[in-house]
């Protein structure tokens, strides 16, 4: 069996998906070797094996471990026993400083996801689609209790909201005037301004 860490106790998957995210970036994904990624990480092929079945499987990671992220997150803002508005609010920022935080990986995946599998195509369209609905649900709680309006509709909305999102790859840099904080604040705020009554 694999060993499981390295000398500094980082884990073997975490290595592996650091060095296929670093090597992805800097070559593509589909110019980067499976033996580029092992030899990267310290591993051999069969480590990889062992925690990722291909390198179809490493892309999906990259991109699974945010919305993971995202998911508890979200999850977790939306049963609060806070206002909608204040939940929505909430959501929407942490979407937004979560994919910054994790540009990198974002970037890569949408560059790159035409690669998966049909089956990995299948498992992240309803990865998404269970985040999107949660996120859905807030803004249709919110239009339900009158709080926000139903002059667009809740799907509409949720996608113009993302679709900022998917697009700060275009713009964003880390030394901008903005923080991360600064840009999911403004964008929240838009949000609930188009959605009120």
């Amino acid at each position: 069996m694999p060993r499981t860490t390295d000398s500094d106790g980082t884990p073997v998957p975490q290595r592996l998906l650091a060095a296929a995210t670093r090597l992805f970036a800097e070559q593509g994904y589909d110019r980067t070797s499976v033996q580029e990624i092992v030899e990267a990480a310290g591993v051999t092929k069969g480590a990889l094996y062992h925690y990722f079945g291909s390198k179809d499987d490493l892309l999906h990671e990259v991109y699974a471990r945010v919305l993971r992220i995202q998911q508890e997150r979200l999850d977790a803002v939306a049963g609060a026993d806070e206002p909608v508005e204040k939940r929505l609010r909430a959501a929407a920022a942490d979407v937004v400083v979560t994919t910054i935080d994790n540009l990198d990986d974002a970037m890569i995946f949408w560059r790159s996801m035409h690669h998966l599998s049909p089956e990995k195509n299948k498992q992240v369209r309803a990865e998404r689609r269970r985040y999107h609905e949660r996120f859905r649900a807030l803004v249709e709680e919110g239009q339900e209790a009158g709080v926000f309006s139903k002059a667009t509709p809740a799907d509409l909305v949720v996608d113009y909201h993302f679709g900022s999102v998917h697009h700060l790859s275009t713009w964003y840099r880390p030394d901008g005037p903005l923080s991360p904080q600064e840009v999911a604040d403004h964008l929240a705020d838009l949000l609930l301004r188009a959605l009120r009554p």
